[in-house]
C-alpha cells in the first residue's frame, strides 16, 4: 500500500484530472481520492454515471472538488459549449473510479449510452481505470475479454485488490485504495498522456491540414528495456535499463505515422497508445519476438540485452548453504540480435540503428561497434558514474555513422526520439 506524505505535489501541481464515477458500494473511497488530488495541487473535474447517485451525491463530490459535477448528456448550458467534448479534452488525464463490470463492458464495446461513456469515448487523453465488483465478476470471462481490449486500446489499470468484499466474499474485486491510485496517476501523468489519431488523420480542414507523416507506409520495429537471464527461480542477470528511451522511439514513430512493433523487455512503464507491444523476459525471448516482427523498413535495437546468460538455470532456488564458497555459475553468450538482423541475407531492414551505452573511449567503442554489427547507424550515450542515463528522463547522444559523428545536446529522452526518428525519416527518404 503507499504511503507516501499527502503533500508531495511530485508530478500533480498543476494537472487537470477528470474523475468518472461509478456506480458501486467503493465509490465513496473516490472522495477521499479526490482530497489527495486537491491537496497534492491537481485541479479536478467530475462526471458521475446515472448509478453512482445512489451511493454518492453530487453535492459531496462538488464540495470536495470545488466545481461544479456533469451527469446529464443533454444538460443545455453544457451542451451549447460543446460540454462532453470539453470536458474529455481539457484534461490531462481521465480516471475511471469506481469502473465496474457494466462500465468496463461499455468501454470496450465503444457503447455510449450516458455522459461518463460519451466523454470516454470522445477524449484525446490517457484513461486509467480503477475496477472494482464481486470476484466472480471481476474473474468471469466476459470481464477478462472486456479487460483484455481495453489493454490493446491503451487504457491504464490499477488494482483490484484482494480482500473482504460488502457482499461478504473475499477474493480479488476490491477498490485500490486512494493513495495507490493516487500513485498510478502520478505514474500516468510521467509521460506524455495525449492520444493522437490514426495515420493520415488530422482532426483539421484541409486547407489547415499539416504536412504528410514521413514515416507514413512505413513499419518500424524497435527493442527496449533490459532482458532477464534466470540463475534459478528468483534470481537472475539484468541492468539497469528503464525502457524510457525505446519507449519513447516507439512513441516517436507511431506519432510520425509508422506501424510500430515495440518488443519490451520487462519495465515498469505503460505501454505507448496505438503501439503493438509484445512482452518479453530473454534475450532468446526477445531474438524470437524480432524474428516474428520483421520484415521492416526501420529497425531500431535499444534494448539492453544482456550479453550472457546462464548455461543451465536451476530449477530449484540455489541455496547458500554454511560453505563460504560461493556456487560456480558457468554462462554462454546470448545472441547477438543486432549483428543478427543487420546480417539478414534477405529480408534485412533497410535501416539499422544500434545503440552503445559505454563507461569509456564512447566514439571509439561506439565506431568499433558500428563496424562489428554492420549496421548503419550507432546512438552512443555516455552510461557511466554521474550520468544519469538508465532511469533517468534525459540522454546525451552521438549519431555515429560511416560518414562521420553527429553530436547532440542534452535532451529529454523524447526530444531525442523525436530527433532520432525524423532523421531516420530523412536517411529512408534518402536510400534507393
Amino acid at each position: 500500500m503507499t504511503t507516501a506524505p499527502l503533500e508531495d505535489s511530485a508530478g500533480l501541481a498543476g494537472k487537470r484530472v477528470l474523475l468518472v464515477i461509478g456506480s458501486g458500494i467503493a465509490a465513496y473511497k473516490v472522495l477521499d481520492l479526490a482530497r489527495h488530488l486537491r491537496r497534492a495541487g491537481a485541479s479536478v473535474r467530475a462526471v458521475m454515471t446515472p448509478s453512482a447517485h445512489h451511493f454518492v451525491t453530487p453535492l459531496s463530490v462538488g464540495s470536495v472538488i470545488g466545481d461544479l459535477v456533469h451527469s446529464e448528456l443533454h444538460s443545455l448550458t453544457g451542451e451549447a459549449e460543446m460540454g462532453h467534448i470539453q470536458l474529455s479534452r481539457d484534461a490531462d488525464l481521465v480516471v475511471v473510479a469506481p469502473a465496474t463490470a457494466n462500465l468496463l463492458a461499455r468501454m470496450a464495446q465503444g457503447i455510449v449510452d450516458d455522459l461518463a461513456t460519451t466523454v470516454l469515448l470522445a477524449t484525446d487523453k490517457r484513461v486509467l481505470v480503477a475496477p472494482a465488483m464481486n470476484l466472480r465478476m471481476w474473474l468471469h470471462p466476459a470481464t477478462t475479454r472486456n479487460v483484455a481490449q481495453l489493454k490493446r486500446d491503451g487504457v491504464l489499470f490499477v488494482g483490484p485488490m484482494e480482500g473482504s468484499m460488502a457482499c461478504g466474499e473475499y477474493g480479488p474485486g476490491r477498490l485500490a485504495e486512494p493513495l495507490d491510485i493516487l500513485e498510478a496517476i502520478r505514474d500516468a501523468l510521467r509521460g506524455d498522456t495525449r492520444v493522437p489519431l490514426p495515420p493520415g488523420v488530422t482532426g483539421r480542414p484541409p486547407e489547415l491540414a499539416e504536412p504528410s507523416l514521413p514515416l507514413a507506409g512505413r513499419r518500424v520495429v524497435v527493442t527496449s528495456g533490459p532482458t532477464q537471464e534466470p540463475l534459478d527461480p528468483v534470481r537472475f542477470i539484468a541492468n539497469r535499463s528503464s525502457g524510457r528511451q525505446g519507449h519513447a522511439i516507439a512513441a516517436a514513430a507511431h506519432a510520425a505515422g509508422a506501424a510500430v512493433v515495440l518488443i519490451s523487455g520487462p519495465v515498469a512503464l505503460a505501454d505507448p497508445p496505438g503501439v503493438d507491444v509484445r512482452h518479453v523476459e530473454t534475450a532468446l525471448d526477445m531474438r524470437a519476438a524480432v524474428e516474428a516482427a520483421l520484415p521492416a523498413d526501420l529497425f531500431v535495437a535499444a534494448a539492453a540485452v544482456a550479453d550472457w546468460r546462464a548455461a543451465a538455470p536451476s530449477r530449484e532456488k540455489i541455496k547458500k548453504g554454511d560453505a563460504d564458497e560461493p556456487p560456480e555459475l558457468r554462462l554462454v553468450r546470448n545472441p547477438d540480435i543486432l549483428a543478427e538482423v543487420a546480417g539478414r541475407a534477405g529480408g534485412r531492414p533497410r535501416l539499422v540503428v544500434g545503440f552503445a551505452a559505454e563507461t569509456e573511449n564512447l566514439l571509439a567503442n561506439a565506431s568499433r561497434k558500428l563496424e562489428r554489427k554492420g549496421c548503419d547507424l550507432i546512438v552512443a550515450n555516455d552510461v557511466g558514474a554521474g550520468s544519469d542515463v538508465m532511469g533517468g528522463a534525459s540522454n546525451a547522444v552521438h549519431l555515429v555513422s560511416r560518414l562521420g559523428v553527429e553530436t547532440w545536446p542534452k535532451m529529454s529522452k523524447a526530444e531525442v526520439a523525436g530527433r532520432l526518428i525524423a532523421h531516420c525519416a530523412t536517411l529512408l527518404d534518402s536510400k534507393p
